[in-house]
């Protein structure tokens, strides 16, 4: 059997990152058009999503992301505790991977999801978690998410992000293509898209210079520093590793199609 390929919907691409449980229902469906592409010419698609509005936000507020603590917390909120917030950030995430499937299922898609929270434990890229259900039914799209997970040490639990699922999903269910599909910028840019100086990077590798703005005030898990590392690693056993402009879909299919694109092409580093 062939690899599958493993998309990853960014959660800026997909949400309005810094309003509340606000989805970008134009941008899903257009990115689930470029699936069924995909799925109507034999191609296996995994789709892994990010939690954008519907988790950073409250994860942040909560500081779920450190894991089990009494310091810092907000004092008015409608939550109470941190166990409420976990909860309450697991049953956003199930929404948001809900409009999802929905945008799917509109296209005749049939899709099964996964929720790391029932599976995965630990954080990281060497979480624990069993990876062969993404290989049943392979005549469904599967999904799954960065979520809220159990932790087995003193943290608790912890944010797992959807980076870390799509390392250990591209290299050990040896995939073809890993695409990173982002919103606001066409790839990985030389300075912040905002600089009008900045220009597109068509070729990626480690310690390739660029500039980047990590919004730490929204963002639990990395963003795009972890993202380049985890691209990185996947890059030395995947043979096809892409950053695209998921505002411009059709460049997914041709990544598959063409092994080309405009966007990021991340490779190895030299020996």
């Amino acid at each position: 059997m062939q690899g599958p390929i493993i998309i990853k919907f960014g959660g800026g691409l997909i949400t309005v990152k810094d309003k509340l449980c606000t989805p970008k229902i134009a941008i899903i469906h257009n990115l689930a058009k470029s699936v069924q592409h995909l799925v109507n010419i034999d191609k296996r698609v995994i789709i892994v999503h990010g939690a954008g509005s519907f988790g950073h936000l409250r994860a942040k507020s909560w500081k779920l992301h450190e894991g089990r603590t009494n310091e810092g917390l907000p004092k008015e909120d409608d939550l109470s505790t941190q166990d409420e917030a976990v909860e309450s950030v697991r049953q956003d995430m199930q929404h948001l991977n809900q409009l999802v499937v929905e945008e799917f299922n509109k296209l005749g898609i049939e899709t099964v999801t996964h929720p790391p929270h029932e599976w995965a434990t630990g954080t990281g890229s060497n979480f624990s978690g069993e990876l062969h259900q993404f290989n049943l039914d392979g005549e469904k799209v599967h999904i799954t998410y960065g979520d809220v997970v159990d932790c087995n040490n003193e943290k608790e639990f912890g944010i797992l992000s959807g980076d870390d699922i799509c390392y250990r999903l591209a290299t050990e269910l040896k995939a073809t293509h890993m695409i990173f599909a982002m919103g606001g910028a066409p790839g990985v840019m030389s300075s912040p898209p905002s600089e009008p100086s900045s220009e597109l990077i068509p070729i990626w590798s480690k310690y390739k210079q660029f500039e980047a703005i990590h919004q730490s005030e929204i963002d639990v898990t990395g963003g795009i520093h972890l993202k380049l590392t985890v691209a990185d690693k996947i890059s030395k056993i995947v043979p096809m590793v892409w950053i695209v402009d998921g505002e411009c879909p059709e460049r997914i299919v041709q990544v598959v199609l063409n092994n080309e694109s405009y966007g990021t092409r991340i490779i190895p580093e030299s020996p």
